[in-house]
């Protein structure tokens, strides 16, 4: 992956086609990251089996550099981010905290939607930085070891 990736503000969600999928699926974390999110070809999977799931590939320019998945239930007022991974050749370029911006834009859209929670395995490489300095604010609640987290969309 080329060290002349463009900046933050050329970021785009992109939907997974038969002609990305594989590019998509060979994006990985750091070592040591890997229990903080599940491979994207795992993920790509279970959106499959969910008729509330809405994923995208991250894209700096004409690179994939991530993957972005909700869960999108228009019954409840709260939406959940379901994974964001950013390759580790590309972390710390502001690409994660751009497409989780672009997913809050998204969000925002959605019927009745009050909330976006996520949920993240706290320690050191893993992304409760990131979620806080974008506004999330820990619930007290933790999930199958998950801390869960909200950003109040409106307020």
């Amino acid at each position: 992956m080329s060290s002349d990736l463009p900046g933050p503000e050329a970021v785009e969600l992109r939907e997974v086609t038969a002609e990305t999928v594989r590019a998509v699926c060979d994006l990985r974390v750091g070592p040591g990251q890997e229990r903080f999110v599940a491979p994207n070809a795992v993920s790509i999977a279970e959106a499959h089996f969910s008729d509330k799931a809405w994923f995208r590939a991250i894209y700096a320019g004409d690179t994939p550099v991530g993957f972005i998945m909700s869960y999108e239930d228009a019954d409840t007022p709260e939406y959940f981010m379901w994974r964001l991974m950013i390759d580790h050749r590309c972390q710390g370029r502001g690409y994660g905290r751009r497409a989780v911006e672009l997913l809050v834009e998204r969000v925002r859209t959605l019927p009745g939607a009050t909330r976006l929670l996520t949920s993240y395995v706290p320690g050191p490489g893993g992304p409760a930085g990131l979620y806080h300095s974008l506004g999330f604010v820990d619930t007290g609640e933790v999930d199958g070891g998950e801390h869960v987290t909200a950003l109040e969309l409106w307020g």
